[in-house]
């Protein structure tokens, strides 16, 4: 059909069927769901997605970001990791819900309802935004290897492109062995942290009124900039993709009141697992602020500089061999989501099938060229800056994943019985709103400086 014009995002209530593969194919509805099962194993057997999806929220471009704005600001910005969070709660229901009701993830959707070159466009975008992340995991990785072995920094970025044939290894065990590695290096990286926790003894009461918002962070270019990393390392747009996707594995069945509650436990899922998310990014944040900011150590930015400080700072011996194994694990399950979430993209949008190691080898590949032209130009030192800049970059991609996200679960045509309500509507488009303003101020800040 002949398209008169091309807005960035055309109306929903444009889409026209297309011919299109089931999402992620080789995993698609392979995992059973009891109809007469308790509450409790419907529950576990829907437990997954939420995890990794949670993945993307604790990568290490978390670990940056949180580290300074802890180190540098105490506990004032515990309020924009908890707003991120239930910001990313909200938006991932919305996707496991364009998922489960309409049949498609993210992916497919856009490119039924909108035009080719708009598709394409917001295709490209997305791999930018993956590309930025998988930066952040080479090397959140390479500096793990490098502090846990003494592998030279510029090999473990090289090194990290081996991960391929972990992914490839998972992949071939199933899809539910795949999700119960993710789910176990989750629980490590949160017991590494309460372990940090209990010996830096955080001031409870500041970091509680840490929560609260503040103004200060409008007024503070290096704060708000902080402020904006968080909100693209924890909002992930990649994620919606994925989440979108990964809800379709569960073969429940296509009545409304089984897509229903497939919905219910979905969201419970997801909801449930970033609660662990939220308690990992606060700890890393308020073991900046403890560790650090409170010892009037507030410019320690660095993930090297802070393994250094940890064991003295706290008088504890494996703070910081345990900080580095939390952080090669982190690395290591976001390798494997971002695995599947480039997989989703490049399907959905261009149906385009590549053998899982070809597509993870040209991402990696394009994540790792500029963290070697970074090492072996500006050094070393300039790694934690070009981690914090990759959360910035994907941060600005959000509003591409999240408007469409909105319209396509808003649209009653396409969503029938299960459009989002009024007040869903309101509360998704405000979030969605403040991504675009904070993204502007910071434009504005940086500009004005």
């Amino acid at each position: 059909m002949a398209r008169t014009a091309d807005p960035i995002f055309d109306s929903p209530a444009a889409s026209r069927p297309i011919e299109t593969t089931p999402s992620l194919p080789e995993s698609h509805r392979t995992i059973p769901i009891p109809s007469t099962a308790s509450w409790l194993r419907k529950i576990f057997a829907f437990a997954g997605p939420g995890y990794l999806v949670a993945v993307g929220y604790m990568d290490p471009g978390n670990w940056a970001t949180d580290l300074q704005g802890g180190s540098q600001f105490g506990y004032t910005l515990l309020s924009v990791i908890l707003l991120s969070n239930l910001m990313a709660m909200l938006l991932q229901a919305l996707s496991a819900k364009l998922g489960i009701v309409t049949g498609r993830d993210l992916a497919q959707a856009c490119r039924e309802s909108y035009s080719r070159r708009t598709s394409i466009f917001l295709w490209v975008v997305c791999e930018i935004a993956i590309a930025a992340c998988d930066l952040a995991e080479v090397l959140g990785s390479a500096v793990a290897l490098q502090l846990l072995f003494h592998i030279p920094l510029l090999l473990g970025v090289i090194l990290t492109a081996l991960d391929i044939l972990l992914v490839l290894l998972l992949q071939g065990r199933g899809f539910r062995f795949l999700e119960a590695i993710v789910i176990t290096l989750i629980l490590t990286i949160a017991a590494c942290f309460a372990y940090e926790i209990f010996f830096a003894r955080p001031l409870w009461a500041a970091a509680a009124h840490g929560f609260i918002p503040s103004a200060e962070i409008f007024k503070n270019r290096e704060m708000l900039y902080i402020a904006i990393g968080i909100l693209g390392a924890t909002v992930m747009p990649h994620n919606l993709y994925l989440h979108s996707s990964l809800v379709q594995t569960r073969a429940f069945g296509a009545e409304p009141e089984k897509k229903r509650e497939a919905l219910r436990y979905a969201i419970f899922d997801s909801t449930f697992a970033l609660g662990f998310a939220l308690f990992i990014n606060a700890a890393i944040l308020v073991l900046g602020a403890a560790a650090f900011h409170s010892r009037g150590l507030h410019h320690v930015a660095d993930i090297r500089e802070a393994f250094q400080l940890l064991t003295p700072t706290l008088g504890a011996s494996l703070a910081s061999t345990l900080f580095a194994c939390a952080l090669l694990a982190s690395g290591q399950n976001s390798t494997l989501t971002g695995t599947l979430a480039g997989q989703i993209v490049m399907e959905g949008f261009l149906q385009i099938r590549l053998k899982p190691w070809l597509r993870r080898l040209i991402t990696r590949s394009i994540a790792i060229l500029p963290a070697i032209l970074v090492i072996g130009i500006a050094g070393e030192s300039k790694l934690n800056m070009l981690i914090v800049l990759s959360q910035v970059i994907l941060s600005f991609q959000l509003p591409f994943a999240v408007i469409p996200l909105v319209q396509f679960t808003s649209d009653r045509h396409r969503m029938g019985q299960f459009a989002n309500s009024r007040i869903t509507v309101v509360i998704a488009w405000i979030v969605a709103a403040a991504i675009l303003v904070l993204n502007a101020e910071l434009l504005r800040l940086t500009f004005r400086s």
